[in-house]
């Protein structure tokens, strides 16, 4: 196949590159095109070569700042938002526009907000906190694809678990150091997914009849505590302290949500259309993620 990725430069499309070596890659690049398969594009200028996308079969946005690891000021908020839903409505139009057969564009479990003691799948409507409503923006600006008659999934992630993922990069060298613990009472579901199922279940939707959200989450759903325990396992380390509410807001400020809030997200789409997980648990995910082995596909 043909596959434009444009985003292909950070961990989750790195990973896809890799898993897709026998399909023809075109990367969309933010810097001018130094390889061949690459091509310059600048979302916020509206410069996009359509001769890249022409003859693709699929089209796959990855675009977006990271969530975590900065203070959310107002300025953040507004880039969080404008990172994510420009480049999709620019690459959407274009993909609608060229009748591309299949439109796979990012999303997250940040749509459901913060909803304890609730078991939510695609249907759930979005929060209406700051992550819900950008994330209900972000997969709009998708939906431009659809106009033309494109097949769009989006692809609502939860926390990605593998070798140098982003979260395990922050909490690895904290709980190596006997430093790890809980946030706040631990009680919170945390939505994980292994990086070889991520990229599994990418590629599955490239060939199923999907369509509409899809939670790239793993089967069976656990808590703060739980992946805790799990992880300070996983390497052999305690794990024994609780990393209270306001102390997380006092580093994080309201980036804090991320791991003070939570919500049990299970893969319905995926399991109605017989996908089968690698790793069906936490304990697995981790286990490959910490074993520094590199990922099989």
């Amino acid at each position: 196949m043909r596959i434009v990725i444009a985003g292909s430069s950070g961990y989750l499309g790195t990973e896809l590159r890799r898993a897709w070596k026998d399909h023809e890659i075109i990367r969309l690049v933010r810097r001018p095109s130094r390889h061949e398969g690459e091509s310059f594009w600048d979302p916020y200028d509206d410069s996009l070569d359509y001769t890249a996308l022409q003859g693709a079969d699929a089209v796959v946005n990855l675009c977006g700042v990271p969530i975590a690891g900065r203070r959310w000021n107002s300025e953040y908020k507004d880039e969080i938002r404008r990172s994510r839903v420009v480049p999709t409505r620019v690459l959407a139009k274009a993909v609608g526009s060229l009748q591309i057969p299949l439109f796979l564009s990012a999303s997250a479990t940040g749509w459901y907000g913060h909803r304890p003691n609730v078991e939510v799948d695609e249907t759930y409507p979005a929060s209406q906190d700051f992550l819900g409503l950008t994330t209900q923006a972000w997969e709009d600006a998708a939906q431009f694809a659809a106009e033309g008659g494109t097949r769009v999934v989006t692809l609502r992630t939860g926390h990605v678990l593998g070798p140098s993922s982003p979260l395990l990069r922050k909490l690895l060298p904290f709980f190596r150091l006997c430093l790890g613990g809980r946030f706040g009472n631990g009680r919170q579901h945390m939505p994980w997914i292994s990086v070889r199922d991520w990229v599994g279940a990418v590629t599955h939707a490239l060939s199923s009849p999907i369509s509409g959200p899809m939670n790239l989450v793993g089967p069976v759903s656990v808590t703060n505590r739980h992946f805790t325990v799990a992880l300070a396992q996983a390497i052999h380390r305690p794990a024994p302290w609780i990393i209270p509410g306001w102390a997380a807001r006092l580093v994080a400020g309201e980036a804090a949500v991320e791991m003070l809030h939570g919500v049990k997200v299970t893969p319905r789409v995926l399991l109605d259309d017989g996908y089968r997980f690698r790793d069906s648990t936490v304990e697995e995910a981790l286990a490959q993620a910490v074993s520094g082995t590199s990922v099989e596909y």
